[in-house]
């Protein structure tokens, strides 16, 4: 998992996948943080990403860098913990201009069952189970 999260930081932004009815919606993300052994991303409660995230769990996270791509497909479960929302923000200490952990909107989630695989165009594909 460790080489999943710094490709994702190396990367610098991902592009999160969710559906909304029969709509694909797909935005770019930025936050990316290991939290008790767990791969973990941020967003706000009041977002309609969150809103979709809890309608159907099941996304899938794409990442390209230096010839290099990655596609993460997994379920999304939300930690409300406040150590956990503060682990996301003390990792990307910018955020906090705009969250905090007790504000009632920042939102972490963990992956789980997920698969990520690397794919380039020269090697064979590598696949990583979380």
């Amino acid at each position: 998992m460790e080489k999943v999260l710094q490709f994702l930081k190396d990367a610098g932004t991902y592009y999160l996948a969710t559906v909304e009815g029969d709509q694909p919606r797909v935005r770019p993300f930025g936050t990316a943080n290991v939290f008790e052994g767990k791969l973990y991303i941020q967003t706000g409660k009041s977002k309609n990403v969150s809103k979709q995230i809890h309608a159907n769990p099941k996304v899938e996270v794409s990442a390209f860098k230096d010839g290099v791509w990655i596609r993460i497909a997994g379920e999304l479960v939300e930690d409300d913990r406040r150590e956990a929302r503060a682990s996301m923000l003390d990792a990307y200490p910018n955020l906090r201009a705009m969250y905090s952990e007790d504000d009632g909107n920042t939102e972490v989630l963990y992956f789980k069952n997920a698969e990520a695989t690397f794919y380039s165009f020269t090697g064979a594909p590598e696949t990583v189970k979380f």
